[in-house]
């Protein structure tokens, strides 16, 4: 077994979920890395694919595999991403020039592949130490007004010689998804300004504009900035405790976050519940059916935030009475109306946290979201409890497909060193759970054609990112 696998996954995967996927290294010789087929000067027979042990809905012996020696092997990131509903796996690559971004189909092709790309001077406590892992330079995909994007950032100093201290920056390099060919420069690279210890930077565009956050470890640091991706304009977000009226006689509101950046604002969530995008709406006028806007005996805000994906966003909320099962309930961002409902056992995380025990995760499509064992097929408006009952076992999901095949495992079973994977499928009622066989690897993410995108680490324990086509029917 080698744990250390699936723990250095992508910065949106929780560490309770990748401890309990850690299944075990790729078996066979690796012969990935060498150039695939469509890069532009291949003259060469297609390496053989490393053996991985994949779930039935896959074809082991189609696809591609990339290798990323240069990563550390305690790290808190990969750099890996797939664009939002799109084909493109992108990644980055370390060299004595400096990292290069590549774009990669699902196919195998090639799309584009970057110039050498400098990142600012690494803070001293960047390497990795006794204390915690690496910080290292990053990738992300994301989808802005419809058009995706790949953006590589890194955290370090701008300016730092032996005369200058240096600027503390999150640099930022925004690449169009859609480029062709080599040398690709990026569209702009955008310098904001942070003050943040390592592993404590967080890029994301779930809600439809970039935000790069700082100040805490987890899902939702306590500070950040908007960044236009077109024009590169950078927004330090205001003082979070002031941006809803809501907080001039709430309680609790000392601690409120932003936990995305839309189109039309933040998404805001309150330190002691409540959310709202400021002159939007806020929780209480979109409440679900059955549930009160405000709740407990000190009748603080109800509705805590847990996650936002794929313009959509999952919040919890307190039953009518103490000690009731809680409400999980899915949201449009732009309007904040409830579109699904649901009642399970999974713990509620506290809004002025920035921790998560799940990652929110969605297929390509957006059809389907889950964190941990809270699932929904919102074109249904459906959703599935996957919380232990007492008999049956929780499972937590990790990835989804856009058929609504997804894939999980018990988080016991983990904890206690035994790994239980299990594909489900959630355009079922119940969400149809089956045990994989032991020592089957489950997808980290998905393309928007089916192809399951695989992080293990191969026998020199280098990162191998795999990616195989859909078997066929």
């Amino acid at each position: 077994m080698e744990d250390e696998k699936m723990r250095t996954a992508h910065a949106m995967t929780a560490a309770a979920l990748l401890a309990l996927l850690a299944t075990g290294c790729s078996s066979g010789t690796d012969t990935a890395g060498n150039k695939p087929p469509g890069w532009f000067d291949d003259t060469k027979a297609t390496a053989p694919l490393t053996k991985l042990s994949v779930p039935p809905s896959f074809d082991a012996t189609q696809g591609w595999d990339e290798v990323l020696s240069w990563v550390p092997q305690s790290v808190t990131t990969l750099p890996v991403t797939v664009v939002p509903r799109s084909q493109t796996v992108a990644f980055m690559q370390a060299s004595s020039a400096g990292y290069t971004i590549s774009a990669r189909a699902s196919s195998g092709k090639l799309a584009w592949r970057s110039a050498p790309w400098s990142v600012p001077t690494p803070v001293a406590e960047a390497q990795a130490s006794s204390d915690g892992p690496a910080e290292i330079p990053d990738v992300t995909g994301v989808e802005v007004d419809g058009r995706g994007y790949v953006v590589a950032y890194a955290h370090g100093l701008r300016g730092k010689d032996q005369l200058h201290e240096g600027a503390e920056i999150v640099r930022l390099a925004i690449f169009p998804a859609d480029a062709k060919g080599e040398s690709v420069k990026p569209l702009r690279e955008i310098d904001v300004p942070v003050s943040a210890d390592p592993g404590e930077i967080h890029v994301q565009a779930t809600g439809g504009r970039l935000l790069v956050a700082w100040g805490e470890t987890g899902f939702f640091p306590n500070r950040g900035a908007t960044v236009n991706v077109t024009t590169g304009e950078v927004a330090v977000q205001q003082d979070a405790d002031r941006l809803l009226t809501q907080c001039r006689t709430a309680p609790m509101c000392n601690t409120s976050r932003v936990v995305a950046a839309t189109a039309d604002g933040p998404l805001v969530a309150m330190g002691g519940g409540g959310f709202g995008i400021p002159g939007r709406y806020f929780s209480d006028t979109v409440t679900p059916e059955g549930i009160g806007a405000k709740a407990g005996f000190l009748g603080f805000w109800n509705g805590s935030v847990y996650g936002v994906a794929a313009g959509h966003a999952l919040i919890s909320w307190q039953a009518a009475s103490a000690g009731d099962t809680p409400v999980w309930s899915v949201h449009g961002l732009r309007t904040g109306a409830p579109q699904a409902r649901l009642v399970c056992g999974q713990e509620v995380a506290r809004s002025d946290k920035p921790i998560r025990d799940y990652p929110l995760v969605s297929s390509p499509s957006g059809q389907y979201l889950a964190a941990g064992s809270v699932a929904f097929d919102l074109k249904n408006k459906r959703g599935i409890c996957l919380q232990g009952d007492g008999n049956r076992k929780t499972i937590a999901v990790a990835s989804i497909q856009d058929n609504g095949t997804a894939y999980g495992g018990v988080p016991d079973a983990s904890a206690a060193g035994t790994n239980v994977l299990a594909q489900l499928d959630l355009s079922t009622p119940s969400g149809n759970a089956k045990p994989l066989e032991a020592g089957t690897e489950v997808p980290y993410a998905h393309t928007a054609d089916g192809a399951g995108v695989f992080l293990t680490r191969n026998d020199n324990k280098n990162v191998l990112v795999s990616v195989r086509k859909p078997a066929r029917p």
